[in-house]
């Protein structure tokens, strides 16, 4: 019933929130707080998550049930959501202001519901729904308050997009049509389906690409630099630290379960194709001038590496995926909440334009730097345990490969220690001798983050002991279904 609950609230709040004029972000930041509220409650108070699952008849004739579930991992994200948006609200009080405030803050608390629906959904019809939900919030958050260019940059997103789940939905109706009749669209129903090698590898190639567009990973990548540049900082913050999670999500959910022979049948591709976009995207970071395009390409090429570990199908591998989906949640939106924060004071996002804030603005550099570090994974920051096991991951499937996913170390230090060294350091100029240090409202949105960056730092089980049986169960799966160990086709 909980899991039903969590998906009430923001919608209600949204409603609220869309008829509470100039008032709107007030109460959007009243909802995400008490969703924040309500789910640190459930989780302490439930000894195990058979509460947080909900099932009901929904269209009984085509076998679609309103089904809710979460495990471990599911919770983990759902955590993520709920911890983000508030602070993304918040970051926006001390922004630019946005016309149509009800709007904006309505398709935020939305959009937070339908990300909720994704990591929930138990049912693969209601999955697509709340798959597709997602996209209409953040496309219109992008295309109506979004800057130069931004109905060309969010068509080409919303095309990208819906190209992928129109392929997702095709596997969905096939795989749909394996289930013996009366057809079906439950989870252990289509988990439990007997397939030929053929139909699974197909079905699989149409759920895949829908989940790599929407990570993304090389080389679907190409929406992401844009749009993340091209959107006010609050849609980037929803883009970059939960949508992407949609995707890997996805493969965890629905692709290991449900196409282990296809998944095991395809892993060295897809970690070789995910090592090649970490190189690519750090290289493509490293020449970047504008900051937040920067920080755009790094997230591509972070991405690349916990798809990378996850393919390995390795106990690391998935581990450090999971973990480090939520660091790089924590960490990317604190980046790119301080670049807004810099971008406004200066009127600039040309890293070599500007220098020396930390003269005046000692607070800011102390919070950028700490999200940084996390960032670069340094040790006893929050990055540094998923990107280990990540690299013991993807290292223990393939010595070659994880030589060469390693090189992220160094590629993410260039860029991350280049950007802050021009930015911060050295002498102010004309543009940053008046720079202003943080109010109060964005040390509230920044210290909570600095604080998860050094919490899981020092302890990392608390999240990789929560999900570790969940973990080990998906490797134990996938090696029970390995054509290699098998033999066998389904």
């Amino acid at each position: 019933m909980y899991g039903l609950i969590l998906l009430f609230i923001p919608s209600v709040f949204a409603l609220l929130a869309l008829f509470s004029g100039k008032s709107a972000k007030s109460v959007a930041l009243a909802g995400a707080v008490l969703q924040l509220a309500f789910t640190v409650f459930a989780f302490y108070s439930l000894s195990s998550t058979a509460e947080f699952s909900f099932s009901t008849p929904w269209i009984s004739s085509l076998g679609i049930s309103f089904s809710l579930g979460q495990d471990a991992i599911s919770l983990v994200l759902v955590f993520l959501t709920n911890i983000l948006v508030p602070l993304i609200i918040l970051s926006s009080f001390s922004g630019r202001p946005y016309s149509d405030n009800a709007n904006f803050y309505a398709l935020v608390l939305f959009m937070q519901t339908a990300l909720i629906g994704v990591f929930s959904a138990m049912d693969c019809f209601l999955f697509y729904i709340f798959w597709e939900a997602a996209l209409i919030p953040v496309y219109f958050i992008a295309a109506i308050w979004g800057g130069e260019d931004h109905i060309k940059i969010t068509f080409k997103f919303f095309i990208y997009t819906i190209f992928g789940s129109l392929f997702m939905l095709l596997g969905i109706i096939m795989l749909y049509l394996q289930t013996p009749a009366p057809h079906s669209f439950a989870f252990a129903d289509l988990a439990n389906v007997q397939i030929s090698s053929l139909v699974e590898g197909t079905i699989f190639g149409f759920f895949l690409l829908a989940f790599a567009i929407k990570m993304p990973i090389f080389p679907l990548h190409t929406w992401q630099p844009d749009t993340y540049t091209i959107s006010p900082t609050p849609g980037t913050m929803l883009l970059s630290g939960i949508m992407l999670k949609m995707g890997i999500f996805g493969i965890i959910r629905w692709i290991i379960p449900i196409f282990p022979f296809a998944f095991n049948d395809w892993n060295f591709w897809l970690v070789t194709i995910s090592v090649v976009g970490i190189i690519y995207a750090s290289i493509i970071a490293i020449q970047q001038k504008d900051f937040k395009r920067l920080v755009a390409f790094s997230s591509i090429a972070h991405v690349g590496l916990i798809s990378a570990g996850l393919f390995t199908g390795t106990l690391e591998g998935v581990q450090g995926a999971v973990i480090q989906m939520f660091n790089h949640g924590i960490n990317v939106v604190g980046l790119f909440f301080i670049l807004e924060i810099i971008s406004q004071r200066t009127n600039s996002r040309e890293i070599f334009s500007l220098g020396g804030i930390v003269h005046t603005a000692p607070k800011l550099a102390i919070c950028f730097v700490i999200i940084m570090l996390g960032s670069v994974a340094l040790p006893l920051t929050n990055g540094f345990a998923g990107e280990f096991l990540l690299l013991l991951g993807v290292y223990k499937y393939n010595m070659w490969l994880g030589a060469v996913a390693g090189l992220t170390i160094i590629l993410g230090a260039v860029y991350s220690l280049r950007m802050y060294k021009n930015v911060m350091l050295g002498e102010a100029n004309q543009t940053t001798q008046n720079f202003k240090d943080l109010t109060i409202t964005e040390m509230a949105v920044l210290m909570p983050i600095c604080a998860i960056v050094i919490i899981l730092g020092l302890f990392p089980n608390l999240i990789l002991s929560f999900t570790e049986p969940v973990s080990q169960q998906i490797v134990s799966y996938l090696a029970e279904n390995s054509y290699a160990i098998s033999g066998l086709l389904k």
